[in-house]
């Protein structure tokens, strides 16, 4: 059993991260880890707790490696190769993680680190002005539907599986909890699969109602509906997730960049990047830290190059397709020689998380499998608008099929294969796309402070 202090230790790194001292300077608007929630007393202060969310997206348990380096590693069938010497990646790998696991509990920990946070700003809104009011609690619930939605997706089962009202997915908590004397708030067993899509769209239906549609390089109301693509894409309704990647593609605001390699190693955001993360000399992407830069490049450039490009995965291009040559010759920091990715080879760039490519090809998936046609673009011209950028040959006629293979093409390493395979039930390797093996355990650490949660069978 683990002692009180252990224990304590728990809650204020999951939920109480907040509470060391900071220094409140109410006219500099600075994301905030460290501010204590009896200090959030203005509209700056809210601000700066909000803006300290994108730490969390930023942070390597987050968009800054791990949701698309072990969505990779779980989905991986001749895609990549982990040769460096971190067990627990190396373990994700070979899919035997266990439910002391340092990455389940990194991604579970930072998960639920930004959501406390933005449950405490949603908590706050009585002190940001009626003018930004709703701005701020559409940032907030955008950001707590994009975390939760990645969390369900790696501790539960998915909703192509149906069930959806007995499979569980993670804790779905909406108070915040700023204190300890308040952390039954956060006790609760885990949530169905129903209930947990069901917040996720609420959340994200209320960040467009609320965002505005230029927000810099923060979340606007594009990145809320290429988003809710995504959930109603993993719901099979075709028709609502061609009806969210429209309303992006017709807003005019994004384009696809000339060139496929212009999509990447980007100072800003690119023409077609919806939402990207942005990184710095601070953001964990340094050779001495965990960080994509760091996992995927080679370390002829100074990082750990410990993930390599499979040999394989470059024949699943077609001849002339500049995808296909978007590799370069490496080794890892351990001497191992291999294939490493362009798209993750320059420190300090901006890492895409939603890019416009992505909203062709479900726009024009999601019109072929419901039969209707959402936007003024046929499937076919829809996927060709991907394929020509990449100079990729002609087709005459487009499947199912056909886009499947077109966003292991397009968005590969991007961990898109993970909720692909899942969402149309196909099998990973030899296993059936919702086997035990391919999600999560539940940490160890977190059942130990609260009974409610279960298990993940297998573990």
């Amino acid at each position: 059993m683990k002692s009180v202090i252990t224990k304590y230790k728990i809650l204020i790194v999951v939920f109480l991260g907040l509470l060391s001292a900071s220094c409140n300077k109410k006219l500099d608007v600075k994301p905030q880890d460290t501010i204590s929630p009896d200090q959030i007393k203005t509209e700056a202060d809210v601000t700066a707790l909000l803006l300290g969310t994108y730490d969390d997206l930023q942070y390597y348990d987050g968009f800054g490696q791990n949701y698309q380096l072990i969505s990779d590693l779980i989905a991986n069938e001749n895609d990549i190769s982990f040769v460096g010497t971190y067990a627990d990646y190396r373990r994700a790998a070979n899919r035997t993680l266990d439910r002391t696991s340092t990455v389940a509990e990194g991604i579970w920990l930072n998960g639920y680190r930004a959501i406390n946070k933005a449950n405490i700003v949603l908590s706050k809104l009585d002190v940001v002005s009626a003018d930004n009011k709703d701005a701020v609690s559409g940032e907030a619930k955008f950001i707590r539907a994009v975390f939760y939605y990645e969390l369900s997706g790696f501790y539960g089962k998915p909703y192509s599986d149906g069930n959806l009202t007995t499979n569980l997915t993670v804790p779905l908590v909406l108070d915040a909890v700023v204190n300890t004397g308040e952390i039954d708030k956060a006790y609760v067993a885990r949530a169905t699969v129903q209930d947990m899509h069901t917040q996720i769209v609420k959340d994200l239906q209320d960040a467009i109602a609320g965002l505005p549609a230029d927000n810099g390089t923060r979340a606007n109301k594009y990145a809320a509906y290429a988003f809710l693509s995504r959930v109603y894409l993993a719901e099979g309704k075709y028709a609502e997730a061609a009806t969210a990647a429209n309303a992006v593609i017709a807003s005019g605001v994004y384009s696809l960049t000339s060139s496929f390699a212009g999509a990447f190693n980007n100072a800003s955001n690119s023409s077609e990047d919806i939402f990207g993360i942005q990184q710095s000399e601070q953001s964990n992407t340094g050779s001495s830290n965990f960080g994509i830069i760091t996992m995927f490049d080679s370390n002829t450039n100074g990082d750990r190059g410990d993930v390599q490009v499979d040999a394989n995965q470059p024949t699943i291009y077609e001849a002339g397709d500049d995808r296909g040559s978007f590799y370069y010759d490496g080794k890892s920091i351990s001497g191992i020689t291999g294939l490493y990715t362009y798209k993750y080879s320059t420190r300090y760039k901006v890492v895409p998380v939603v890019r416009l490519a992505e909203m062709y090809l479900t726009r024009g998936e999601a019109n072929l499998r419901s039969g209707a046609q959402v936007g003024d673009a046929t499937p076919l011209e829809d996927i060709t608008t991907v394929r020509d950028r990449a100079k990729a040959p002609s087709l005459s006629a487009v499947t199912g099929d056909d886009f499947v293979t077109e966003r292991y093409r397009e968005l590969a390493f991007e961990g898109d294969k993970f909720w692909t395979k899942k969402r149309l039930k196909l099998d990973i390797g030899t296993l059936a796309y919702d086997n035990d093996k391919l999600i999560l355990p539940i940490p160890e650490r977190e059942r130990d402070v609260n009974t409610k949660l279960t298990q993940n069978n297998g573990y």
